[in-house]
């Protein structure tokens, strides 16, 4: 038989650790149960156990305490957050079917020891899994550790045998031992012998064999004096240290394999368990039903009878049609095919009745033509899409309702997804299965069915959050302005992107040549390895820094050597260019369509401040920051007859932040039209305007969008080249003058404190779980989230409110300029020329009206030809 013994403590450590901060809604910390549970599935899968036991240490004295007092002195508590999630994960795992192992004053070392000899003893196989080195000695016979590291910022897990031990070591697994008694460990305060490092240690353990063999010949062996002189003097500890680092054997334990078996005696339980959690994503991977997950979030009493669905595929427009308008509201699920950007097929709810309607063909058309514009309510996922194929088909999409991936966006922006099996399991929702007549699991169809009650789930929960008049006069009608926008998509260049192209391959050609000249042979540019060898080894450059991957060759560091040194410029360069050509010009040019223009796909649920973002490509991401990265801006064109109409909030953050925070000295400055960076430079360095200078302007700047985006002295001193106490100084000279911003500020932090989210002027929420965190880190990032989330995502409401007005005003008007990209604060419309003036006027107007409060939201715009010639 085959078991698998897991050193709870040390991979939940390496899991917490390792998993970036997770979080229920409610606050309880769940990355080390995540990690935990990621991390026993991959061992799972490499040794196959027949059986699973999982040690966890007892919270009390050892053995080893009451032989050596100081054993583990000076260690540092677990984290808070950490401890918090022990008791719970040995929990879930006794209910995930594991069986759990501890014993008072023994270590999990000892009970992973007493599994491994009693395996070797009865001819079993042993797989330890642990993240300390320690339980190498173990690793003989029978026994292989499964050690669990992290290289290149990715976890691995190395298996080791005696084979692997004696290639790494020059020793046997057991005489791991006598190398620690005398190098001791500094993390469990074992003493060792003092002045006798891991080298000298494994060298005198493969000379000799043992510490027995050193000190019964401590006068005849071949070695220092000044060594020998370390070991006598060190004895007594030297064999202290044995004793304390032998991982013992025989710990009053039940280590029968077979009552380690895994076997599931709760399965409503575990499924419970998991959806308090919100590990949404493991019950698929521990094989536990989702519909029994029933009591955990809403508490439900009991199991609900299992739902039955059926499914009728109609070809009839008609009958379809006269069945939906017999009620006033229908649900309806639009099967996407994102490969092919299209719809495959409409699912309709009718209770538990699912009525699919393939998408293609003369009937579909006329189905959806009629569906969209009657008088029923629509409640959907994802209607930008539906309104896509409105676009596509020339109708109207009439009273929709609601959009359940907008609405569980806007009650949990931080989620990683908003699949409707995990809203069901999110909501307490049951999914019904639906196998058809083949064998098959129609998902959508299930989904289909849900769609009802995960509307009644969350329409409640936006009611109770005060988020519906986000939900439904700001996200529902920007998806439709969206599906518009990229229907439309943006006309490209593509002969100009390549010539373009060609220009960046004459210039980095000439630069290999150059680089390869300066080094004196060729090598990979592209290689950090390569690069560093031959900069820092063989030219002697200064390094700038250096890990155990090799020397560091971050733009960064590599910035720092430039002025001093051409072949780090012409590095830095290459780069550069290689990157346009790449990403940018090889990028674009694929996805150029038949009709000449660029379709981005905008995401409306991706952003935890509610931004909207671009994908494939992400034209927000067009460099601007050099002139060669603008150049790329030279052929996105309006179409012939057309221009481009581009308006552009100004300063739309600090507005934010001088209307929220009521602020009367920037609320003055910005409305007396003064140059907001001159007025904040003459009163953080005490100097009247005229003797302001570039310079000092500059780092005003700085100063202002630094204190939006919560930076602090460190970061800002880096930002603009200064010592870190002048960059102190001038947070602090500002916070003195703008009184009002630290006031709203120190109160942001304090309401998310209290409630666990920060919100915007609209109340779209963010959760912030870091604030609860007892790491100075973590509570900081949380503390700067909520300073600038409710001014970058109020700036974002606003901007969203703004295209909705505008797209409304271009129809009304009944004119055929086009809203065709949306980048952070700025509107692009492609109009025809004779409209050009009018939609100017257009989205100035509804930018500048978006919003109202003590300072204007301002918006300046310009008519040009090129998205290059609009800047």
């Amino acid at each position: 038989m085959k078991l698998l013994v897991i050193d709870g403590n040390s991979i939940a450590n390496r899991a917490y650790y390792g998993i970036r901060i997770l979080s229920t809604k409610t606050g309880f910390h769940t990355n080390a149960i995540y990690g935990f549970l990621n991390i026993l599935l991959k061992l799972e899968s490499i040794c196959e156990p027949d059986s699973v036991a999982v040690a966890f240490d007892v919270h009390e004295p050892t053995f080893r305490h009451k032989m050596y007092s100081e054993y583990k002195a000076g260690r540092h508590a677990m984290p808070e957050e950490l401890c918090e999630q022990m008791p719970v994960l040995e929990k879930l795992l006794n209910l995930l079917g594991y069986k759990t192992v501890k014993c008072p004053g023994w270590e999990a070392d000892d009970i992973l020891g007493t599994f491994a000899e009693n395996c070797r003893a009865l001819g079993n196989e042993c797989f330890i899994a642990t993240g300390d080195r320690d339980s190498l000695q173990l690793a003989h016979g029978s026994v292989r550790v499964l050690l669990a590291r992290t290289k290149n910022s990715q976890a691995v897990t190395d298996v080791y045998d005696e084979a692997a031990i004696e290639a790494e070591y020059g020793i046997k697994p057991p005489a791991l031992l006598q190398v620690k008694a005398l190098q001791g460990d500094a993390s469990d305060n074992i003493p060792g012998v003092r002045g006798v490092g891991e080298k000298t240690a494994l060298k005198l353990i493969q000379s000799f064999g043992s510490i027995d063999y050193i000190y019964e010949h401590i006068d005849e062996i071949d070695i220092k004096a000044s060594l020998r002189e370390k070991l006598k003097n060190d004895k007594e500890k030297a064999y202290l240290s044995l004793e304390l680092g032998k991982i013992r054997t025989d710990v009053p334990i039940d280590s029968l394999i077979s009552h380690y078996t895994k076997s599931i005696a709760d399965p409503e339980a575990a499924a419970n368990e998991l959806q308090r959690l919100e590990l949404f994503s493991m019950f698929d991977k521990f094989g536990i039903d989702k519909n029994a997950a029933v009591s955990a979030a809403k508490g439900n009493a009991a199991v609900p009878p299992e739902r039955k669905i059926t499914r009728l595929t109609c070809l009839d427009a008609d009958f379809l049609l006269k069945k939906i308008n017999e009620s006033t509201v229908s649900y309806v699920l639009p099967e996407f095919l994102p490969a092919q950007n299209s719809i495959a097929a409409l699912h309709f709810a009718f209770g538990d009745e699912i009525i699919t309607f393939p998408g293609e063909g003369a009937e579909y058309k006329y189905l959806v033509k009629n569906y969209f514009e009657n008088s029923v309510k629509k409640y959907s996922y994802n209607t930008k899409e539906l309104y896509k194929l409105a676009c596509k088909l020339g109708v109207q999409l009439k009273n929709v309702c609601g959009d359940l991936l907008l609405s569980a966006y806007l009650l949990r922006a931080d989620n990683a997804s908003y699949d409707i099996d995990k809203l069901c399991l999110e909501y307490g929702v049951q999914l019904p299965e639906y196998i058809n007549s083949l064998g098959a699991n129609e998902k959508a169809v299930s989904q289909a069915a849900a769609l009802k009650e995960l509307f009644e789930k969350t329409d409640n929960e936006l009611k109770a959050a005060g988020q519906e008049k986000l939900l439904y006069e700001i996200e529902l009608p920007l998806s439709k302005v969206l599906a518009k926008m990229e229907i439309v998509g943006f006309e490209a260049d593509p002969v100009g992107i390549q010539n373009f192209k060609e220009k960046l391959t004459k210039r980095i050609d000439e630069l290999t040549r150059s680089i390869y000249d300066g080094a004196g042979h060729e090598f990979n540019i592209n290689s950090p390895q390569q690069l560093g060898r031959v900069l820092f080894e063989e030219m002697h450059l200064p390094p700038q820094g250096k890990s155990k991957r090799g020397y560091s060759t971050k733009a960064e560091d590599l910035e720092a050597l430039a002025e001093s040194y051409p072949i780090v410029a012409q590095v830095l360069e290459y780069r550069k260019l290689a990157k346009l050509r790449s990403t940018y010009c090889d990028g674009l040019l694929k996805v150029i369509e038949k009709d000449g223009r660029i379709h981005t796909s905008f995401n409306q649920v991706e952003t935890r401040t509610g931004r909207i973002s671009s994908l494939e490509p992400n034209l927000q991401n067009i460099p601007i920051r050099t002139e060669l990265g603008r150049e790329m801006r030279r052929f996105f064109r309006a179409a012939d007859g057309c221009m481009l109409v581009d308006a552009d909030y100004s300063q739309i953050e600090l507005r934010v932040l001088a209307n929220l925070s009521g602020d009367k000295n920037m609320i003055d400055a910005f409305n007396s039209g003064e140059d907001i960076h001159k007025t904040t430079a003459s009163q953080v360095f005490g100097l009247p305007p005229e003797m302001i200078t570039p310079m000092l302007r500059s780092r005003a700047k700085a100063v202002n969008f630094g204190i939006v985006y919560g930076i602090g002295p460190y970061s800002l001193a880096k930002d603009i080249g200064v010592s870190h106490k002048e960059a102190k100084e001038y947070i602090d000279g500002y916070l003195r003058h703008f009184s009002g911003v630290c006031e709203y500020m120190n109160k942001m932090i304090e309401s998310a404190k209290e409630t666990g989210w920060a919100k915007t002027q609209f109340n779209r929420r963010r959760f912030l779980p870091e604030l609860k965190s007892k790491n100075h880190a973590l509570k900081s990032f949380g503390e700067r989230v909520a300073r600038n989330m409710p001014i970058q995502g109020t700036a974002a409401d606003i901007i969203k409110i703004a295209m909705v007005r505008v797209d409304k005003r271009l129809e009304a008007e009944h004119m055929n300029s086009r809203l065709i990209l949306q980048v952070h604060d700025e509107l692009m419309i492609e109009a025809p020329a004779d409209e050009a003036e009018r939609a100017l006027e257009i989205v100035t107007q509804e930018m500048q009206n978006a919003c109202t409060g003590a300072v204007p939201y301002v918006a300046d715009g310009k008519i040009a030809k090129t998205w290059y010639d609009a800047h």
